[in-house]
């Protein structure tokens, strides 16, 4: 009888303790899932998220919802990501912004590194250093050697102060050696009309806007910000090869879930996102938006990854002299 009643009590607790699993040992996802992109709906984060959530979704046989939670940098979605349950049904776009913010703002709610679980990243795209036509300068050599005949004199424009534009050149001419003169503007739009116009002769912009300019003859690319030629302009040299050494640049993204989501969850996430990140459709449909796939085969290399990108962007930030209290 003890026998018996052992094994129903044994059995019970059994029961409970499968019961009081995290959703991690359960069937993952069992619903829709939310991904935050902390951008705005149709921008250059936004067409690349919902390309890969999509397929997402798929593997998941389980949809996928983009929610849009821009402003101030990314923060105010990271700081809703943070905030959320590890559960699974809330991930976050993670990108290189997130740091940049990290290294701006004197004080934000939520640790940029530790609040949030690494999954992979999914994307990298490198800008484009481009120039007006009229400025006398064909290759990166020729700027450099223009920049320093001309101390101050030749503007370059960003997208804002403190954006992954303004921090780009800011690494290009401390490394350049050379001092030239940061203009902010409100946006991208903004910078290409002043751009196209002649009103500034030099930017940093992402490489998809700037094709039909380029290809028109409307402005001159001198180099790539990434560690490689870009495919869409395979003559155009990186800036380290054209003249300055180590120099590297790209803007990313990548899928990050709050602080504790549990293990089994994690590893599910990095598997799907693999098999979505490495089929040639993903690739051919995000170079078409101007990215390129990119992963990490562990989460613990994202995690790595994501270190050595707080510390360059803290350092970047520090030299441009730009601050957000």
């Amino acid at each position: 009888m003890k026998s018996i009643i052992y094994n129903e009590l044994a059995m019970l607790g059994l029961l409970v303790a499968v019961a009081a699993l995290p959703a991690a040992a359960q069937d993952y996802p069992a619903k829709s899932v939310r991904m935050i992109i902390p951008f705005s709906a149709g921008g250059a984060a936004d067409v690349p998220g919902r390309i890969v959530m999509q397929k997402l979704g798929e593997a998941f046989k389980q949809q996928v919802i983009v929610e849009n939670r821009p402003g101030a940098g990314s923060t105010i979605g990271a700081d809703i990501a943070a905030k959320s349950a590890p559960d699974g049904y809330t991930i976050f776009m993670i990108s290189n912004t997130h740091f940049v913010s990290a290294a701006l703002h004197k004080k934000l709610p939520y640790d940029s590194l530790h609040d949030f679980t690494p999954v992979t990243q999914i994307t990298s795209a490198p800008n484009v250093l481009v120039v007006h036509p009229s400025l006398p300068a064909k290759s990166i050599k020729e700027l450099i050697a223009l920049a320093k005949a001309r101390p101050g004199q030749i503007d370059y424009a960003s997208s804002g102060n403190g954006s992954t534009q303004h921090l780009t050149g800011a690494l290009f001419a401390s490394m350049a050696g050379i001092t030239i003169t940061h203009i902010p503007y409100r946006g991208s739009g903004p910078v290409t009309s002043d751009l196209l116009g002649g009103q500034v002769m030099v930017a940093f912009p992402g490489i998809a806007g700037m094709l039909p300019h380029i290809k028109s003859g409307k402005l001159r690319p001198l180099g790539v910000t990434g560690s490689r030629r870009s495919p869409e302009l395979p003559e155009v040299p990186t800036i380290a090869e054209a003249g300055v050494k180590g120099y590297e640049m790209v803007a990313w993204f990548g899928v990050a879930g709050p602080k504790g989501l549990p293990r089994d969850i994690q590893m599910k996430l990095h598997a799907d996102l693999m098999r979505v990140m490495k089929n040639p459709e993903m690739r051919n449909s995000l170079q078409a938006v101007g990215q390129e796939a990119a992963w990490q085969d562990m989460p613990e290399k994202f995690l790595e990854f994501m270190k050595v990108e707080a510390g360059k962007w803290a350092k970047v930030v520090k030299a441009s002299g730009a601050e957000i209290s």
